[in-house]
């Protein structure tokens, strides 16, 4: 009876994967512009509404990427849209 063989390894394609994402940050491959803050709850609030009016979501794609509940009532969050409405 033949042996099976065992998984492949995946190291070519992890040094593969490494490479690409070290030639490739972010930024480059993403083309959203974002900013995080760390705001009080009403403040956070007024902050996310100045970048929907600012950059209107069917132009921008505005949206709040990701967002916690800290200590004391703060909100971190990150705000995220499109660098120009074409």
């Amino acid at each position: 009876m033949a042996k099976i063989p065992g998984p492949p390894s995946f190291d070519g394609l992890k040094r593969r994967m490494a490479k690409h994402r070290a030639e490739n940050p972010i930024a480059k491959r993403d083309h959203f512009v974002r900013q995080t803050y760390c705001l009080g709850l009403i403040d956070a609030r007024a902050k996310a509404r100045e970048w929907f009016d600012e950059y209107p979501k069917a132009a921008y794609w505005t949206e709040v990427e990701s967002w916690r509940q800290l200590d004391g009532d703060r909100i971190e969050f990150t705000m995220r849209r499109l660098p120009s409405a074409d």
